[in-house]
């Protein structure tokens, strides 16, 4: 097997004490530190450094998958009283990205990120999408160090807070899946989005969506991200529309 990860040696000592002081607000301790290092490798740093460094992107594709399947099993055994469809609401916000950002900067990730000038210079520290993919690359580095069982106890200490929020209605709406929701259910048809504009470097891009429902268009609102975007259009299209606030309708 190739080898990706260099022995803990290789690290600084003031990157160790880093990672360390992670692990202790994170409740955590990992046997291989290169491992939790590696989770926090953005691309855009990746590609500014010579050498054999490795971007965190397989370890936040694995990350997801061992965050999708405590969170599905967590929700069915808790909630034995809840459809499919409720299910998926919940998990959708849960393992969101808003979500992931929110425990990300809970327990220090954003600190421990390593990125490129650009994204640096651009407040990357703080951007949802960079915090959640590596909050997801810790998951899979924990899963590969650890084992599942520990991956999971560690994952659902994070979500439970999530989850009662959830419950008591306290979460930010996911109004792209309700608007969907409602607008199929009342006229067989799909929302539609449309990228109107993006600007900005690469590194600092806006993204200028609208919604399209019949002959009606909503926006365009902009985000840093085309999701980002696409949530804000369809939350001014279902407040146009005067839909109760985060609630489905007949």
């Amino acid at each position: 097997m190739r080898r990706l990860f260099k022995p803990d040696s290789s690290l600084s000592s003031q990157r160790k004490a880093l990672l360390a002081e992670f692990q202790k607000k994170a409740g955590i301790k990992f046997k291989n530190q290169h491992l939790l290092d590696n989770a926090f490798y953005h691309r855009s740093f990746v590609n500014e450094t010579a050498g054999n460094a490795v971007n965190n992107e397989r370890l936040e594709f694995l990350g997801d998958a061992v965050l999708g399947m405590t969170a599905a099993s967590y929700l069915y055994t808790i909630l034995h009283d809840k459809p499919e469809g409720e299910l998926t609401k919940i998990k959708s916000f849960i393992v969101s990205e808003t979500s992931l950002s929110e425990i990300a900067l809970r327990i220090g990730v954003e600190k421990c990120l390593c990125l490129g000038k650009g994204e640096e210079h651009s407040g990357g520290r703080g951007k949802k999408a960079i915090l959640a993919d590596a909050m997801e690359a810790v998951f899979g580095a924990y899963y590969l160090d650890s084992g599942f069982k520990a991956a999971e106890k560690f994952i659902l200490d994070l979500l439970v807070p999530q989850i009662q929020k959830v419950k008591e209605n306290r979460h930010q709406k996911d109004y792209k899946t309700l608007l969907q929701e409602f607008y199929q259910k009342k006229y067989k048809q799909c929302p539609r989005y449309e990228l109107v504009s993006r600007t900005g470097p690469d590194h600092e891009q806006v993204f200028s969506v609208s919604v399209r429902l019949g002959d009606e268009v909503y926006g365009p609102k902009d985000g840093k991200s085309k999701k980002e975007a696409e949530q804000a259009a369809a939350r001014c299209a279902w407040e146009m529309m005067g839909l109760p606030d985060g609630e489905s309708t007949d």
